[in-house]
């Protein structure tokens, strides 16, 4: 007698379950509505205009706008003319006030972070409110401000004119602080190799000119209003950490700055790569402060790719220069996103400190 062995049925999904599909497709459709019609669809028709000769008039989509493929790349990369060293300094500029603004407005903003979560501080809520007011001002009304504080007859000439420094026109000096640096131990030209080659249009010498007087006001006003936002973010971090370890820590003999670096900062690394990743976008896009400040002077040394984009674009109508200058930073920002994701990797441990810990144990 041989008896059949049936397979198990697989249960099928109840009403409830599909209602429950369904339900939450019709809550999400709006939102991808919304996403699909202004950001979507509006990202491809721009990559679209970055291959063809679109001249801002009609539909980019029409038959009259014709395929150029990589021209408008190839014209702010490698065309030799004005829109590749325009190109090259606009990323020269940005380059630097990335370099400056992200790693300053970060270790500023773990210092304040940590500074007001200390128990002992009196009036941490006002102090909190105090240093991200900044964060949540206007940056237009900021940069106004700071064109008056940094001003020829401004507050920040007049304190400096307290301690014997002549302070220099801010937004009308386009000499590299770099440059400047040298130039006062009497090196005012740079060596063959230097300024005989370069990249972009540009030589390596003006490469290495670091950041204007003028894009150096831009870099304190960025660190001065975005710290806040990250010190917020900081907070919320510190709050999480648990304080056992630092205990632990504190009772192996561990100095404070031991237990910040080796207990405190591990533990922060998901939000230290938040911080880092948000500092790197904002910086890379920077466009309102320098359209209302400066629009690019003096001499194009406050000019970002953001700002050359909307200019190419909205006042030269070269749309197709500007979206491929668009598409360009977004590639920048992505590969710097994805080497700081592998630098803050988390990292296995070695085999030699895993032994040292294993030959602690067995004596132990």
């Amino acid at each position: 007698m041989t008896t059949q062995v049936t397979a198990p049925r697989r249960p099928r999904s109840s009403g409830i379950r599909r209602g429950e599909g369904v339900a939450g497709w019709l809550f999400t459709a709006p939102i991808i509505v919304i996403l699909g019609v202004f950001l979507f669809i509006p990202v491809l028709m721009a990559l679209w205009v970055s291959f063809s000769d679109w001249s801002g008039r009609g539909s980019p989509l029409s038959a009259n706008v014709a395929f150029v493929g990589l021209d408008n790349y190839a014209a702010v990369t490698t065309g030799g003319g004005l829109a590749e060293r325009n190109f090259g300094i606009a990323l020269r500029n940005n380059a630097w006030y990335v370099l400056l603004v992200v790693p300053l407005q970060t270790i500023l903003a773990l210092f304040l972070a940590s500074l007001v979560s200390r128990a002992i501080l009196r009036g941490r809520g006002f102090f909190r409110t105090a240093f991200y007011f900044p964060s949540v001002t206007s940056s237009v009304a900021i940069t106004v401000l700071w064109l008056f504080l940094f001003s020829t007859t401004g507050v920040i000439n007049e304190v400096l004119s307290w301690v014997g420094i002549n302070g220099p026109n801010w937004f009308a000096d386009p000499r590299g602080i770099v440059h400047v640096a040298l130039g006062s131990v009497g090196l005012r030209a740079g060596p063959e190799a230097l300024t005989s080659s370069g990249f972009l249009g540009i030589s390596w010498w003006e490469w290495l000119a670091g950041p204007s007087v003028a894009m150096s006001a831009f870099i304190l006003m960025a660190i001065f209003t975005t710290s806040g936002t990250m010190m917020l973010l900081f907070i919320a971090a510190l709050q999480n950490v648990g304080v056992e370890l630092g205990e632990a820590g504190m009772m192996d003999g561990a100095t404070g700055w031991q237990r910040f670096w080796h207990i405190t900062l591990p533990q922060l690394r998901p939000t230290l790569f938040t911080v880092l990743t948000l500092g790197l976008i904002g910086c890379w896009q920077v466009f309102d402060q320098i359209y209302t400040g400066t629009q690019g002077g003096p001499a194009k040394t406050t000019v970002t790719p953001a700002y050359l984009s909307y200019q190419a674009a909205f006042i030269n109508q070269d749309w197709g220069q500007g979206s491929a200058i668009a598409f360009i930073l977004f590639l920048i920002i992505i590969f710097f996103a994805i080497v700081q994701r592998w630098v803050l990797r988390d990292r296995p441990v070695s085999k030699r400190r895993a032994r040292q810990y294993q030959v602690k144990g067995k004596t132990s």
